[in-house]
């Protein structure tokens, strides 16, 4: 037995008996407008990610510049084709040469600029770091206003993994000197793009 098996069957064996749920979220007054987009990409924008709308021709104009000069993309989405397959990603180290990964978030939150990934839009969690760039493709629809208002949804019961990304990476010295990229994605960028499968149903509606 390995010492993680072991670790987990003594807490199973000591684990004291009864249900205990998880106490209630509180419900806070949002601090945001009922503009959630404009107040979600405010707050992105200070946390030094950018936002764009998607393109009338080209859904993905604003960072086709960055995706056409990129020797290796990464990309879980199908509005993008990548040339790096994380499906046959045997370590996650094997990512560092990755210069864009493209994602979609599973939804954002206004009130901070964050957008939430789990499992399933990663595919590889390592992705998400070791990526140079990383572009993700959020549906306006999928705008929450508060930090409370995420916690109740579906996503954190339903995954292994959920994390939460504000901007791209950053650290700051004790001089206050700020630098985006040191330990994480260089730049996060944020296309509002409604999803396929939705906009395909919406579409055949007004049909």
């Amino acid at each position: 037995m390995t010492s993680r098996a072991a670790t987990l069957a003594a807490i199973r064996t000591n684990r004291p008996k009864g249900n205990f749920p998880l106490p209630a979220i509180p419900a806070f007054t949002p601090l945001v407008t009922a503009d959630l987009v404009e107040e979600f990409g405010e707050r992105l924008k200070r946390m030094g990610g950018r936002i764009e709308p998607a393109g009338d021709t080209d859904p993905l104009a604003a960072v086709r510049e960055r995706l056409d000069s990129s020797k290796v993309v990464a990309s879980t989405v199908p509005e993008v084709t990548g040339n790096r397959d994380l499906a046959m990603v045997a370590r996650p180290a094997d990512l560092e040469d990755v210069d864009v990964a493209v994602v979609r978030a599973a939804f954002g939150i206004a009130e901070s600029g964050s957008v939430l990934f789990t499992e399933r839009e990663l595919v590889v969690n390592a992705v998400a770091y070791l990526a140079q760039h990383l572009i993700v493709l959020l549906d306006p629809a999928d705008i929450v206003d508060t930090v409370q208002a995420a916690y109740r949804r579906p996503e954190f019961a339903n995954s292994a993994y959920a994390v939460l990304h504000t901007g791209p990476s950053a650290t700051a010295d004790i001089e206050g000197v700020l630098i985006h990229g040191a330990q994480g994605v260089r730049s996060l960028t944020v296309v509002l793009l409604q999803r396929k499968i939705e906009a395909a149903r919406a579409g055949a509606e007004r049909g």
